[in-house]
């Protein structure tokens, strides 16, 4: 087992975990729920094949459905935010992204914080469109994802930097 290989199924547990046992009990407001899984989602790397990649944000999502009594929210968010990863990767690192050279590892704090926050809104927003799915209630949509986005982009940064190799 190489080591890409088991540092990939480690963050999976250890994300998974903390998001069902710490995360999941987190409700400020009623409207602050960090969702520091879709990490997993982020860092997964470019070159690797992309069907086992929507399987495995897929299986991520279920787990997390499974734990929460979520029926299937965070599956299908998961998938789509695995599925639209390219174009964000594109919009964020341009022609970098093409030829596959992006290290996650050393990316600088602004492309990082850019990267983070454009996929946290994307995937907040449609966790919670399929968790409240009626556009009569699209201000409160709205107000959960950005306030919920703004924690889990902090956290996710500040995890992903703790994390970070320094070599």
């Amino acid at each position: 087992m190489n080591n890409s290989l088991a540092s990939n199924i480690i963050r999976f547990i250890v994300l998974l975990l903390v998001q069902v046992t710490i995360c999941s009990n987190i409700n400020l407001f009623g409207y602050i729920n960090p969702f520091i899984y879709i990490i997993f989602i982020l860092l997964f790397p470019v070159n690797n094949n992309r069907l086992l990649f929507l399987v495995i944000a897929f299986s991520l999502g279920l787990f997390i459905d499974v734990f929460l009594d979520s029926g299937g929210v965070h599956a299908a968010a998961s998938v789509f935010l695995a599925y639209a990863r390219p174009l964000f990767l594109k919009y964020v690192f341009g022609t970098l992204y093409n030829n596959q050279t992006i290290k996650f590892s050393k990316l600088q704090l602004n492309e990082l914080v850019i990267y983070v926050s454009f996929m946290t809104l994307f995937h907040h927003f449609l966790v919670f469109n399929l968790e409240i799915f009626n556009i009569s209630q699209i201000l409160l949509v709205l107000k959960k994802t950005l306030i919920s986005s703004l924690l889990t982009a902090v956290l996710s940064i500040l995890i992903i930097l703790l994390f970070k190799s320094h070599k």
